[in-house]
């Protein structure tokens, strides 16, 4: 017995210690649990995902949508009052909210407003993801040396959600930081919610989806359409989506690092069977136009002509429109509508940061295009620009469809825009907070659509685009090839009808040899001597046009430039006037 009582004791005490141990283990375990928020933040570490899954230890995932509504922890979440446009939407018993980038967002007052709200999961793009990766300044186009491909941007597993009644989403918005619009988590929020829409988007009784967006920020244009735009209250943005136009630009590549459609097989002449664009993409619900425009001096109304007249030979049956203001005389508005064109009068629009009597004085003019409203889409087409095969099948490609410039930018010398008075009107409200990277109307439209959809260069093909070797053009070939390689010759420099018709006279000036090329300047007064003689008299040189060209081979002579285009013989008749 006196045994016993030493024994039960140590007994007593091994358990107590047990029982310690426990508690101080799951104590631990209850300090050092990750909060909700930072495992959205790891989530990439944590869970690996593709496209039709997405693992966690070996099990699949469960499926994100909830059947409960989320209460999210008051005390560390921030808290938004709800815009009172919410009390005006129809609601149904059963209605699904899907929530996008609102995990810091308190989000308890919206199960008022849906019985079921559905965070919607996705991981963060890297902070290493810059914007070049999506829009690379240069890309392979020919796939000569390397294929090109775009990086990936994560999207949700959209199996794992059912249909949405309303989208709700939290926009990033660095402004007013330089370069805040070319935000790539900024773009994967957007394209997160475009996708939803198109995927698990209800349509309601007018075709649309719902989607509000909270940002301090507008969604971007290029996605989400002001004409969509229903209400905005704060930093409270309503809209009703056309699923339709959203689907299209969705199911084009991400960024600009890939064609948009590729327009050639193997083969580099082979023209490209348009019917894979129509098969995928509906013809325009009403009508599509070309259009170009000519305002402050007639300089460039012989171009006009040629372009008029270049895009009727492709066999185009569309409306030619173009913009004009009292600058241009009546003999040469006739002209002008002889060669194809239907005019419609405009007031210029003053660039606003530009000096006085410089060329981009009134370039914001080219701004009037988004008012031909009665245009569902329009193919703008410079003025300085020759069309040498049929290009309608880009109006079944969506705004802002371009060829790439240099940079991460696009050239707006031929571009697929959307008419609308309100994307105007949003224009004329930003002309002075708008900086321009080159003063004029491409550097604004780069910063107000920085998503856009790169076309093959040959589509608006730069004359000269290609780094020269020897003096001559990598595709030199390419601008006198019959039939046409090139769908457009974009005679950028001194335009063809200022020169002699002899050679290219941007060999005269230095600055201006990039663009100098015999060839693309041959290319041009052939097309030229096609169009009829009434036409071509407007092609004229002005005795003042004739002192300059002949001040500049005088320069040329005297600076001893190797090329030696001042020795030639100059033959033009247009030279006596």
């Amino acid at each position: 017995m006196n045994m016993k009582a030493p024994l039960s004791k140590a007994l007593i005490i091994k358990i107590n210690l047990v029982f310690l141990a426990c508690f101080l283990i799951a104590y631990a375990g209850l300090l050092l649990r990750p909060s909700t928020s930072v495992y959205h933040e790891n989530a990439a570490s944590i869970v690996v995902c593709s496209s039709r899954e997405c693992k966690a230890g070996g099990e699949i995932k469960m499926k994100a949508e909830l059947k409960n509504p989320v209460v999210n922890d008051t005390r560390k979440m921030i808290k938004h009052e709800l815009p009172s446009f919410l009390d005006t939407m129809e609601k149904g018993s059963n209605s699904k909210i899907g929530m996008v980038n609102m995990e810091d967002e308190n989000t308890s007052d919206w199960s008022k407003h849906g019985h079921i709200i559905i965070p919607v999961e996705f991981e963060k793009v890297s902070d290493l993801f810059e914007w070049k990766d999506l829009f690379p300044p240069w890309i392979d186009e020919e796939e000569e040396v390397v294929v090109p491909k775009c990086p990936k941007i994560p999207m949700p597993i959209f199996d794992n959600y059912s249909n949405m009644d309303m989208i709700v989403a939290k926009l990033p918005c660095k402004y007013p930081e330089e370069g805040w619009g070319r935000d790539v988590f900024r773009v994967q929020v957007h394209l997160v919610v475009a996708n939803l829409v198109v995927k698990r988007g209800k349509k309601g009784l007018n075709g649309k989806t719902k989607v509000v967006f909270l940002s301090k920020c507008r969604p971007m244009v290029e996605l989400f359409r002001c004409d969509d735009l229903i209400k905005q209250e704060g930093d409270w943005w309503y809209y009703q989506l056309d699923v339709v136009r959203l689907e299209q630009k969705v199911s084009l590549p991400i960024g600009s690092c890939n064609l948009a459609l590729p327009f050639w097989g193997k083969e580099m002449s082979e023209v490209y069977d348009v019917s894979n664009i129509k098969s995928i993409r509906k013809t325009p619900k009403r009508e599509v136009a070309y259009a170009t425009v000519v305002h402050s001096s007639e300089d460039y109304v012989c171009g006009a002509l040629a372009l008029a007249q270049s895009l009727l030979k492709t066999g185009t049956k569309h409306d030619l429109l173009l913009l004009l203001d009292i600058s241009i005389s009546e003999p040469k508005r006739e002209a002008l509508i002889k060669a194809g064109w239907k005019l419609r009068f405009i007031d210029r629009i003053r660039n606003p940061r530009a000096k006085n009597k410089t060329y981009n004085e009134y370039n914001y003019s080219k701004f009037r295009l988004w008012q031909l409203t009665d245009y569902d889409k329009i193919i703008f087409v410079d003025s300085d620009i020759i069309v040498l095969r049929n290009i309608d099948f880009l109006f079944y490609l969506p705004q802002l469809s371009a060829t790439g410039n240099s940079r991460s930018i696009f050239n707006s010398g031929l571009m697929v825009i959307e008419p609308s008075n309100c994307t105007f009107d949003m224009f004329m409200q930003r002309t002075k907070d708008v900086i321009s990277y080159n003063g004029g109307d491409q550097g604004f439209l780069n910063e107000v659509f920085v998503w856009w959809h790169r076309l093959p260069r040959r589509i608006n093909f730069l004359k000269d685009f290609w780094t020269k070797k020897n003096g001559i053009s990598l595709k030199d070939h390419w601008y006198g090839a019959d039939p046409p390689i090139l769908y457009t010759i974009h005679y950028l420099g001194l335009k063809p009808w200022m020169c002699y018709r002899d050679y290219d006279c941007n060999w005269n000036v230095l600055e201006y040899h990039e663009y100098a090329n015999d060839n693309a300047h041959w290319r041009w007064w052939k097309f030229h001597d096609t169009m009829d003689e009434n036409l071509q008299k407007y092609c004229g040189l002005s005795r003042l046009d004739i002192i300059r060209l002949e001040w500049m081979r005088n320069k040329a002579e005297k600076l001893g430039f190797k090329n030696e285009h001042w020795r030639i013989n100059v033959t033009d008749p247009r030279r006596l006037v």
